[in-house]
């Protein structure tokens, strides 16, 4: 299962995910939901950070992806936004390969 943990400190600035969308090897519908989440994950950090030019702290391991905005402007803000909907689509649609959890308030590094 994929975990999605919004950032947010006044607004939305980031995002933390965990895990793998796959049950076992041959699902199938597990990876293609994981593929969905990473280019989508990528293309939102990329877009922020190589398009818009706002600066951020970002780490990547094996399963594991964690994007924060360190001041974010608007666009990034609307960017973030578009991710978090289009992820909330995807778990509605896939409940047992993604979770979204509560926006996480107040973040400090």
């Amino acid at each position: 299962m994929t975990s999605v943990k919004f950032l947010a400190d006044k607004k939305l600035c980031g995002f933390e995910i965990s895990g793998h969308s796959t049950v076992n090897c041959d699902d199938e519908v597990g990876k293609t939901v994981c593929a969905a989440v990473s280019s989508a994950a990528y293309m939102t950090a990329n877009t922020i950070t190589e398009i818009i030019g706002d600066n951020a702290d970002a780490r990547v391991s094996d399963g594991e992806m964690y994007f924060k905005v360190l001041n974010p402007s608007d666009a990034a803000i609307m960017v973030l936004e578009g991710f978090k909907l289009h992820l909330t689509e995807l778990s509605m649609q896939y409940s047992n390969n993604i979770k979204i959890l509560e926006v996480q308030k107040n973040v400090k590094d």
